[in-house]
């Protein structure tokens, strides 16, 4: 997997309206995406997803800070936006067509057309079978599946997804997901995924950052933010010994029987030793790491609601 970088945002700013209307979606965002890696982008409506995305791909423009994709600018650089696919706010398609011939003329007015390279990624997206039929009679998963092959017609090195698995049933959530993973691991793509599903992102990425009025407030490998933070719970005995011994390190409380101790996994065998050495009981220890839910809710507890922008 290549380290260079596939995304770069600058300290990257965009305010919409002037004085009382004047709403700052985008806060001085800073972020690096490496390449061949799938990055989860997350954050409640109106933290500035959509803004952010829109400016990734050159749609509006920053009005402060520097876009950069491959580590070219993106502004006015069609050949670079060239290596971006997308499928962003819902498939949009004409109705009246068939799904195959949707992506001919998607193809054909993007000079990319390869009728081969059409058949293959229906197949893919698991839409070869109804791909001649017309897309007035398709549901809004089949939709997001013949998005995802319209997305991916120019065979680019950039995948960016807005809520990709939108009207996908469980099986075709894990169809898509496969084929995401599929797409950084054996194609070597940078995957940019912006869900709400955060159990999907939790299994599907790589790195993950996380918005919120429009800062970004939480970045990093999946995994290790995962690991950073976890609750651990003793019971033992006498309880109040140990409240008093844990409570300078770490912030523990008790819930009943047991002490919750918010600590890393790792801190479990210091712990232990702390409260033997006290002769303290311990007759059970459980270790619960948190979920990327819990993450997301903790990063972004002060986040307004949505407005009227929806960046």
């Amino acid at each position: 997997m290549s380290q260079s970088s596939a995304i770069q945002l600058e300290n990257v700013s965009k305010i919409f309206g002037r004085r009382r209307k004047r709403v700052e979606a985008v806060r001085q965002l800073s972020l690096d995406v490496s390449a061949g890696q799938v990055f989860g982008f997350l954050g409640p409506n109106g933290a500035g997803k959509s803004t952010t995305i829109r400016m990734m791909m050159d749609l509006i423009r920053p009005s402060a800070g520097s876009v950069l994709l491959f580590g070219q600018p993106v502004q006015n650089n069609l050949p670079l936006l060239r290596r971006v696919g997308a499928l962003v706010e819902g498939a949009t398609f004409y109705d009246f067509l068939t799904g195959r011939k949707n992506l001919e003329v998607l193809a054909r007015s993007g000079g990319c057309y390869d009728e081969a390279r059409i058949q293959t990624l229906l197949e893919q997206v698991g839409m070869a079978g109804r791909a001649d039929r017309r897309v007035q009679g398709y549901s809004t998963g089949m939709k997001q599946r013949l998005g995802l092959a319209a997305a991916l017609l120019n065979d680019p090195d950039l995948v960016i997804l807005d809520e990709p698995t939108n009207g996908l049933d469980p099986a075709g959530i894990q169809d898509v997901r496969h084929f995401i993973r599929n797409l950084a691991e054996k194609q070597g793509k940078t995957v940019f995924l912006s869900s709400h599903l955060l159990s999907e992102v939790e299994q599907v990425c790589d790195q993950v950052g996380i918005i919120s009025n429009g800062r970004l407030v939480q970045t990093g490998n999946v995994a290790e933010l995962l690991s950073s933070q976890a609750v651990i719970r003793l019971e033992v005995m006498p309880a109040d010994r140990a409240l008093g011994l844990l409570l300078p390190k770490w912030p523990t409380k008790e819930n009943g029987r047991w002490l919750e101790v918010q600590a890393p996994r790792e801190a479990g065998p210091e712990i232990v030793q702390q409260l033997v050495a006290a002769e303290v009981q311990i007759f059970q220890m459980v270790v619960q790491q948190q979920s990327l839910e819990d993450l997301f809710l903790a990063a972004t507890a002060d986040s307004p609601g949505e407005d009227s922008e929806n960046a």
